[in-house]
């Protein structure tokens, strides 16, 4: 009925009703992905409290990026069978309840029950699918624009939630830095059940852009099953395309979320930087990635997007590299934050627009789904594998270099996936012919 309502008021002012659905999208991708990175924040206050080493915590963190990445292939699936409302509802009460329950734990298999497995799972539900799901449902016109303004939440989550968490952590403990996510994931799921729809043809509506064609191609129900998921790997597996996309985007989930995200905030520790301007400047990176990524969107409509992924990598590696000499100042780590925040997700919308170009539309969001699991597999080595190297060596840096090195070689090896052919190229060969 809200739906109904408010899709037919705006619809008597010139407005679509799917920039309300991005919108709703925008928001639960934001909390999912701020709830993914608050624990980067608790690495030292856990460590203090129960004397878990940085390499235990970070194992349980490596789990819920997995899962996140994991569970994205099925997601799509999900959100076929059941609707993007009852989804979206359930992984936000999911989330909320894996971190309420976290301020009681006491012991190391709790923190790998709660925030790896459930809020693995929960995240994971939604993940970067739900994006290109309501871009490829609801558009028609402005698709890669909405891609990158549905990633950038991430960015928006990071720039909002971190540095609240860490001046909550430092004046009252790091149970109450959980509340805000909790308040923002009971928010979210409240309008998503009043005003989420699965399709603008529930609403009597085209995709936003069909409206100016003559007519609108009627879509035949699909049904998959949960083994489909597993039939689209095995074709996208015969496809170079996949593989080159699927290994640089484990190298983006490398270089990202499993290294700065969750231990960005330790690092600076490790060079007398407290908590809250540690996280300023993840807010800060989150600012500038949030320009990037929407630019990036932008930019995906208009050029190759071969080209565009090589200057990111290129630029994401750089900037990883120059981190250790930066001696973490404020002039280094602003240098860092502007030249590695541009970035940060920029990589989705192009990464999209290749793997959309190279599969067929219907199962499109599935096979993204696998190789954004890629990305989260990358993102769980590097949180073990960055926890793992403080552990042992007390520093962090090797792990740095590592994630530069590799995202120069993403950098060359995306040329490996074939030009797309533009649409309007294709239509005047086959009229050609």
């Amino acid at each position: 009925m809200f739906a109904e309502s408010a899709a037919g008021w705006l619809h008597r002012r010139g407005i679509h009703y799917a920039w309300v659905i991005m919108i709703l999208g925008f928001l639960t991708m934001l909390i999912s992905s701020a709830a993914l990175g608050l624990p980067g924040a608790f690495l030292r206050p856990l460590s203090r409290e129960f004397g878990w080493t940085t390499g235990q915590i970070s194992s349980a963190l490596a789990i819920r990026f997995a899962l996140f990445g994991l569970l994205g292939p099925f997601a799509a699936i999900l959100l076929e069978r059941y609707g993007l409302r009852r989804i979206v509802c359930l992984a936000l009460m999911l989330i909320a309840l894996g971190l309420l329950l976290a301020t009681q734990m006491n012991a190391l298999w709790q923190l790998f029950v709660l925030w790896g497995l459930v809020l693995g799972i929960g995240s994971g539900l939604t993940a970067l699918v739900l994006g290109a799901t309501v871009a490829n449902r609801w558009f028609e016109q402005r698709r890669g624009l909405v891609l990158g303004i549905l990633t950038a939440s991430s960015a928006t989550g990071q720039l909002i939630f971190l540095p609240l968490a860490a001046t909550l952590i430092q004046h009252y403990g790091w149970r109450v830095a959980v509340a805000p996510i909790v308040v923002g994931c009971l928010t979210v799921s409240v309008l998503g059940f009043c005003f989420l729809r699965d399709r603008p043809q529930q609403l009597g509506l085209a995709p936003y852009g069909a409206e100016l064609r003559q007519s609108t191609p009627v879509i035949a129900p699909w049904r998959p099953d949960f083994a489909e998921p597993l039939r689209a790997l095995a074709k996208a597996s015969r496809n170079l395309t996949f593989w080159v996309l699927a290994g640089t985007f484990f190298v983006c989930g490398l270089s990202t979320n499993g290294l700065i995200q969750t231990h960005f905030i330790s690092m600076c520790g490790d060079y007398g930087l407290a908590a809250v301007p540690a996280a300023s400047v993840l807010a800060m990176i989150g600012a500038f990635d949030f320009a990037g990524t929407i630019g990036s969107g932008w930019l995906s409509d208009r050029f190759d997007n071969r080209k565009l992924l090589f200057w990111y990598y290129g630029l994401r590696g750089l900037s990883l590299l120059w981190l250790p000499h930066s001696e973490f100042s404020l002039y280094g780590l602003s240098l860092f934050a502007m030249f590695y925040g541009l970035d940060w997700v920029a990589t989705v919308p192009p990464t999209v627009k290749l793997a959309s170009a190279a599969f067929d539309k219907q199962r499109g969001a599935m096979i993204f789904g696998w190789i954004f699991a890629c990305h989260q597999l990358g993102g769980a080595t590097a949180a073990y594998g960055a926890g793992l190297t403080r552990t042992l060596l007390l520093t962090y840096s090797p792990a740095v270099y590592a994630a530069g090195a590799a995202c120069l070689m993403a950098a060359l090896a995306i040329f490996l996936v074939p030009k797309p052919i533009r649409s309007s190229v294709l239509i005047g060969r086959i009229t050609a012919a």
